[in-house]
Formats: C-alpha cells, sequence, structure tokens
C-alpha cells in the first residue's frame, strides 16, 4: 500500500521528517516561501494555484487530484494541524500518525477523519451565517438541488447537524478521493459563476474554502447510504497556540450579535 499525506502550508514551518507527509506550499504562483526541504508547489502540473486566496488549502486538494496518481491512499493535513498518533515527531514536538499507526488503521477502516467539532448552540448553518455572507450557502443548496438532487438530503442534514468534521483533513482511498473531488470542485466551480463577491473583505473571499468544509461529511454520509463506510476519528493536535478564550468570545458575539 503506498500513502501520502499533504501538509499545506503558505510560509515557512516546520514540517515531519516522515516521508508520509508531503508539504505543498499553497497558492504558490505568488508565494515566495524560502524553503529549507524540498516542498512540493501547488502551482505545477495541472493546478489552480491562483485561486488560493479564495479556496484556501483546496488548491493542494485539487493538484494532487490532478497530478498524483500512483498512490493507494491520500490525505490532507496542515502545518499547523495534525492527526495524534504514536509517532513522536522531534520537529513537531508533538506525537503524530506514523507509517505504522495508518498501515494498521488503512487494514481495518475506509477514511481517517479528524474528532467532529460541536457548536453545541447552533447548527452548522446558523454559525455558517452568523460568521459569513448568507448568499453563498443559499446558492449552494440551489446547485447541489439541481445537479446532484441525491445528495440534497445530506447536505440538509449536514446543515441541520450541530457537529462536522471540519478543516478539510482527511485521509481516504484515491479511489474515493477522486470521486470526492470531483463532486466538490464541480460545486464550487458552479458557485464561482453565481455569486458576487465584489464587496466582499479579504477573509469572506475565501468563501470556496469555507463552503467546502460542509461538504465532506455531505458526501460521505450519501456513500454510506450506498455502503457502509468504517469511519475513524482522530484527535487533532494544534502546533501553535489556540486562544479559546477569544475564539469563544467571537463566536458569542456572532451568535446574539448578528451585527457584528
Amino acid at each position: 500500500m503506498k500513502s501520502i499525506i499533504l501538509v499545506a502550508t503558505h510560509k515557512k514551518a516546520p514540517v515531519p521528517s516522515s516521508n508520509l507527509y508531503l508539504p505543498v506550499v499553497v497558492g504558490a504562483n505568488k508565494n515566495a516561501v524560502e524553503l529549507n526541504r524540498d516542498f512540493a508547489r501547488d502551482n505545477s502540473g495541472m493546478n489552480i494555484s491562483d485561486k488560493n486566496p479564495y479556496y484556501n488549502e483546496l488548491t493542494a486538494i485539487y493538484w494532487a487530484w490532478k497530478n498524483l496518481d500512483d498512490y493507494d491512499w491520500i490525505g490532507l493535513v496542515h502545518y499547523r494541524r495534525y492527526f495524534i498518533g504514536t509517532e513522536y515527531d522531534h520537529d513537531l514536538q508533538t506525537k503524530i500518525l506514523s507509517s505504522v499507526d495508518l498501515e494498521k488503521y488503512t487494514s481495518e477502516f475506509d477514511i481517517i477523519l479528524p474528532k467532529p467539532r460541536n457548536y453545541f448552540i447552533e447548527s452548522n448553518y446558523s454559525h455558517y451565517v452568523h460568521a459569513h455572507h448568507r448568499e453563498p450557502i443559499e446558492e449552494t443548496k440551489r446547485i447541489i438541488q439541481q445537479y446532484y438532487p441525491q445528495l440534497l438530503d445530506s447536505f440538509n442534514n449536514v446543515l441541520n447537524n450541530t457537529k462536522a468534521h471540519m478543516f478539510n483533513m482527511f485521509i481516504m482511498k484515491k479511489s474515493d478521493f477522486d470521486r470526492y473531488c470531483t463532486f466538490m470542485f464541480d460545486v464550487l466551480s458552479k458557485l464561482e459563476t453565481r455569486i458576487d463577491t465584489a464587496g466582499y473583505s479579504t477573509y469572506e473571499l475565501r468563501v470556496y474554502g469555507f463552503i467546502s468544509e460542509l461538504f465532506l461529511d455531505t458526501w460521505i454520509n450519501n456513500e454510506h447510504k450506498k455502503h457502509p463506510l468504517k469511519v475513524l476519528e482522530l484527535p487533532v493536535k494544534f502546533t501553535e497556540h489556540q486562544n479559546w478564550v477569544i475564539k469563544g468570545a467571537h463566536f458569542l458575539k456572532r451568535k446574539f450579535m448578528p451585527e457584528y
């Protein structure tokens, strides 16, 4: 079994030393990051590197989809977020998923995801519209209804749920990865033609990356209806400091002060 886990990064940062991990510079057309090892770049081969300000880490996913054919399993993590495993990585100073871990898990499970985020007091839809513009998510629903009606119930269930697997982090079989990317990038390309982002802030221009975080559960839940998938949820380690007090304050302001 041949596996690869992409590490999406936009800056110089510590990365795992294991050959299981392939760091990929996103937005590489405009990102002149100085590298201390051989990083891949999302602007080689078939790519959408120019869309990185709008698609976030999806430009690395697209690059892998179009250019990495010689793998049985493909995954994605971030330069500051990793699946926790049993191997201690001295560069990252934490335990991360190892090749040995992955060999074991892939013999027992069909897909590996981060433990879900739970918003508790609001749905994924409510959280999205309190944090972002409403139009993109409503238009996404119309696109799925028109072009992927078989996934509409699954998408609505994800919107109505309080939990979701976030960050676009996953490890899955290449055949599943191909089908997932076909769905995701088709919907996003259609969405690009239907919304006007002229008045969006730099942060909100990342709309396609934000929307895509709701697609993974949508696709998996629909696949599960056709043939049950064994899903393993792993904890995620943040390698940069997270100020949960500030994050929580922002969450509550968006929830109870819509004008915020």
